[in-house]
């Protein structure tokens, strides 16, 4: 059994509980907390499996990676503190771990990442014997390895576009919501995630990856950006009210131009009601998908729904994304040591979870 930690309870931290608690190869070992509240308290209850399994949280970073576990779950946020983010995982990697983490944008594409972001890294596994293996929380695998698999469907291949598609009145993370990407404030604020380059710096790693593995050569990262307002005012269910005349909506592209096209585009449409925008792109349900459109001869649409946590949506997308991660660790543990990107790292089946309980 590989020891594995799982540092983080968030969104993502909590599927990634979950997913190693059911994974026949992995032992859960140790759940890293930054809230004092959480301390002490059982891995099941954090994770929202409505039951303990022996694992109490801690806030002991030091004692965790003293104990030397295989692996290593990095599930706390990047979005906001990247140089923090980067620290801790160099210091699981260094400690000797397989670390795998949504949280460093830059190392989608770790071949072309900056030094100051891959050099540490690559120092530590020298230095420790870790792995790091990095995919999207939005989800990875809906802007990488699925759209790479589908393109091999096709006689001929034109364009290729992958879309996140989503109502995030259910959204539990109302600051992400109303701050990083400005739902709910006046128009004429910039929000962080939408301030020019920032979109191409978060996903053009993956408009890279995709391109390398397509053999393009890209001319160039380019990035779309829309944004309207509500209509009239909406209640959501998590977030409570969103005002007339606010960002109600949201559609941004990341595009990688091939001989002067669009020809790789990964895209965001988000709304907080369905009543905003409803021009653009919706999925099937209202709720929420991803979806990969190869464009060529024959034309291929793909379209995912991921559940979970009481039917929601954004949640299903977490555990995918954490699916993704907590799946690949017992092949990165016989690999040798080493940065790992979509490329090198194999979707692998459920070996041995067909059936069993859900933990």
């Amino acid at each position: 059994m590989i020891a594995t930690a799982v540092w983080g309870t968030g969104n993502v931290g909590r599927a990634a509980v979950r997913a190693v608690l059911a994974h026949p190869a992995l032992e859960l070992a140790a759940v890293i907390v930054h809230d004092p509240a959480k301390d002490g308290r059982d891995a099941g209850t954090l994770g929202g499996l409505g039951r303990e399994v022996g694992v109490a949280a801690t806030r002991d970073v030091d004692a965790v990676l003293a104990a030397r576990p295989r692996a290593v779950v990095y599930a706390a946020s990047g979005d906001v503190r990247p140089d923090e983010a980067l620290a801790d995982v160099v210091r699981a990697v260094r400690a000797g771990a397989v670390v795998v983490t949504p949280a460093l944008y830059a190392l989608y594409d770790q071949r072309n990442a900056p030094p100051e972001v891959r050099g540490p890294v690559l120092a530590a596994i020298k230095e420790g014997g870790g792995s790091l293996f990095v995919s999207g929380v939005d989800p990875g695998w809906g802007n990488d390895v699925l759209p790479l698999l589908v393109s091999g469907l096709g006689g001929t291949v034109d364009a290729i576009r992958c879309q996140e598609v989503f109502d995030y009145s259910t959204y539990d993370q109302e600051d992400a919501v109303r701050y990083l990407v400005g739902m709910g404030q006046p128009m004429d604020y910039e929000p962080p995630m939408l301030a020019p380059t920032v979109p191409a710096m978060v996903w053009g790693g993956q408009v890279r990856l995709m391109a390398r593995a397509l053999g393009a050569e890209l001319d160039d990262i380019r990035e779309t950006l829309e944004r309207r307002p509500l209509d009239a005012t909406v209640r959501t269910e998590t977030m409570g009210a969103f005002e007339a005349g606010t960002q109600g909506a949201v559609r941004f592209e990341v595009q990688g131009i091939v001989g002067g096209e669009p020809l790789i585009v990964i895209e965001h449409v988000t709304r907080v009601h369905p009543s905003c925008a409803p021009d653009w792109p919706v999925p099937p349900d209202g709720a929420g998908a991803h979806r990969v459109i190869v464009e060529g001869r024959p034309r291929i649409e793909v379209t995912v729904e991921a559940t979970d946590e009481g039917g929601n949506r954004s949640a299903g997308g977490n555990a995918t994304a954490a699916g993704r991660l907590v799946g690949a660790i017992d092949w990165l543990a016989d690999a040798e040591p080493g940065l790992y990107d979509a490329l090198d790292v194999p979707l692998r089946p459920a070996t041995g979870r067909l059936g069993r309980r859900r933990p």
